[in-house]
This record gives C-alpha cells, structure tokens and sequence, in this order.
C-alpha cells in the first residue's frame, strides 16, 4: 500500500477542547507514503451541518423514512495543488506534515449535538486524490459551542404563571402562582423559583419540581419530539386550608448541552415544571421555558504561537504551503532566527537562511528539509486531539 496514513491532528486552545465562533484551529495533515508518490490533489476542508432522520411504520407494509440535511459552512483549501503538464504533483517516499489554520465562520451556528434521530457536526477533513484511484479521506470531529444571542426577547426578563384548580366532590379548590428572575441561565447557574400557594381545599398538596429536556426534529413537514427529566426536587406539603410562599432553588448541571433554538430542523430545549401533586385529583400544572446558555468564564484559551496560523483560509493573502514536500529528516532550523524558517526556493532548493559555519558532517545523500517540517517543527508540540475515522 503506497499510502500509508493520512490523519489529521488539531490543537485545543482550552481545557475543555471547545471551540466557539471566530476561533482558529490549528492543526496538522499528516501523509505517509512507502515510496515516490503521484497526487493529484491534497485538499482541507472545514464543515459544519446538521441531519436528521427517522423511521416510521404503519401497518405491516408501510414504511416511511423522514430526513433533512441543512449545511452552515464548507471552506476548502488545496495543500498541494497540481503543477505539472499531467495534472499530478510527485511527493517522496516518507511522512509528511502540511501545516493549517482554519477560523471558524462567525455566524449564528448551532452548537455540536447528537442523537439516535439527529445530529450537529462540525468537522475537518483530508482528501487525497490520485489518477484511477479511490479518493482516500480522514476526518475528525471537534465540539463546537455557539456564542448565546442575548438579544433574544425575553432572555433576562422574569417568567410567571398561575393555575386555579377545583377540586372535586365539594373539596373546595387550589391556586399557584409561580415567578422565575429570567428565562435565561449559565451552566452551572442557581435556578430559584418562588411559588405562592392558596390551598382552599380539604386535602393536602405537596409542591414538585421537575427540570426536563425537550427534543423536537423536523423534517418533510413532520415533526418527532422526545422529552427526558434532568433534575427532579420538591418541598413540604401544604395542609388543608393553608396559605404558603415556598422557593426552591435548583443548580443547573455544568455539563448540560446549552440550548439549541438556531436550527431550523434540530430544537434543543428544556421545561421547568411545577405541579401540585394531590391524591385523587389532576394535578394543577405550570411550565415555564428555560434557555441553557454556554459559559465561557473558566475557560482560558491559548493563542497560537507566533509565525503560525497568522492568515486563515479565503484571504487575499493566504499563507504559504510547500508544493513540493520533503520527507521530514531531522535537520537544524534557522540559527539566526529558529522560529521563523523560511519556504525553500523551488529554483534552488537550498534553505534561505544562513547555515552553521561547520555543520556537522552532512550526508550528501540526505535531502534539504521541506518547508512543512521546518514550519511545524518550530512550535511546541501540544497534545494532539483527534484520530483518523
């Protein structure tokens, strides 16, 4: 096999490996190849995009399938680009490493999410191409957070609701009212609710709380939700003829996925609901919506070492690529300036930087280092994230 790898690796810029709107992600493609190779294309491509899909049976002979795709971003960059008259480019045996820096678009994305029914992905991939040959692809997903829009209405604004219940059988009857400071909360924030309650009844009710999830797809004018509890609590009893203001305060988990209300097809939503749990009677019930936002206050991003990931794909000057890569023979970078080594020059391919007054005895068969080692061997080597799919 003349390829042997073709990977790709990307750096985190926090503890979490998240990344948000108008991040960079710098990373590497990898190739190996067993012996003097002919491409015709090396190709980066930044995605994201949504899908959903369903099954649904009638009867014994009805089958239906509902999906829907809905696409946010697909940049592309060509690594090594065809030069010569056959429309190929010649790489030589060994690995290679081509440098990138990607920045993610800065629009309204939704964050990364994934079900049995649908999914949001955002991804980088590798393709290779050569003549009469099957395209050969490595992909790696990376988690994707969408910035929270505050100017959505009613987001910090409170939330109300009130419910009278009669009971039956002459019992009397029940009102609640219930009051939240906001709709919108952090991961992590303190949820408190303060709830009056004017039991008129003959009969005890005891106060319950449920936080839930709520997923709802869309497709072909059909729709498939799915509801799951996250948090459930409640407090002590109300007696019989009684009056009592309760509040509850309740920790939203840091780890719940923020909300997703910016795709048309996937909706991530979530409930809080507050009921009257009393025997032999409905209970009187009171939903109010919760909106999940992301919290980026503990996360500490790292910015890229200087020399490196400067320009971003799709700009008038983009960044240099090695037409022509080298296998990666351990050489020495710039002595004068080691974190800032220079392309070769394809007339003269010596390094276009001074070298060592008395080198240490350089084989004559080795060949000069190509300009996509030279670039990623000047910056640390941070721990690597993701693997080939």
């Amino acid at each position: 096999m003349t390829i042997q790898d073709l990977s790709i690796e990307y750096d985190a810029v926090n503890s979490k490996n998240t990344f948000t709107n108008g991040d960079t992600i710098n990373g590497r493609v990898v190739l190996q190849v067993s012996k003097e190779t002919k491409i015709q294309s090396l190709v980066f491509v930044g995605k994201g995009k949504a899908r959903v899909v369903w099954h649904e049976h009638h009867g014994q002979n009805q089958h239906r399938v509902f999906w829907a795709d809905e696409r946010y971003y697909e940049v592309k960059h060509h690594m090594i680009r065809e030069a010569r008259q056959d429309g190929t480019e010649v790489i030589t045996k060994g690995r290679h490493v081509f440098p990138f820096s990607f920045k993610i678009p800065d629009g309204n994305m939704p964050s990364s999410f994934k079900s049995s029914i649908g999914k949001v992905v955002h991804k980088l991939r590798a393709e290779l191409r050569q003549s009469m040959k099957l395209t050969k692809k490595s992909q790696v997903h990376f988690t994707f957070i969408s910035k929270a829009d505050m100017n959505m209405p009613g987001l910090m604004e409170p939330q109300s609701g009130c419910k009278d219940k009669s009971l039956l059988f002459g019992s009397g009857n029940v009102s609640v009212d219930v009051h939240t400071k906001r709709m919108g909360y952090k991961q992590g924030a303190p949820l408190k609710v303060t709830v009056e309650i004017v039991n008129h009844s003959s009969r005890e009710v005891k106060p319950k709380f449920v936080l839930y999830e709520k997923k709802s797809y869309f497709a072909q004018g059909r729709r498939r939700v799915h509801t799951n509890d996250i948090l459930k609590d409640k407090v002590d009893a109300v007696a019989s003829s009684g009056r009592e203001t309760v509040t509850k305060v309740m920790a939203i988990p840091k780890e719940l996925p923020p909300s997703i209300i910016n795709c048309s097809i996937i909706r991530l939503e979530y409930r809080l609901k507050i009921y009257l749990d009393i025997k032999c009677a409905k209970d009187p019930t009171i939903k109010l919506p919760i909106i999940v936002l992301p919290d980026f206050s503990q996360e500490k991003h790292k910015t890229a070492p200087d020399g490196f990931g400067s320009e971003t794909f799709g700009n008038s000057n983009p960044p240099a690529w090695s037409s022509v890569p080298q296998p990666l023979y351990p050489q020495p970078l710039n002595p004068l300036n080691p974190l800032n080594p220079q392309p070769l020059n394809p007339l003269n391919p010596q390094p276009l930087y001074p070298q060592p007054l008395n080198p240490p005895n350089p084989q004559p068969q080795d060949p000069p280092p190509s300009y996509a080692y030279a670039m990623y061997s000047s910056i640390p080597q941070s721990k690597q994230y993701g693997t080939k799919m």
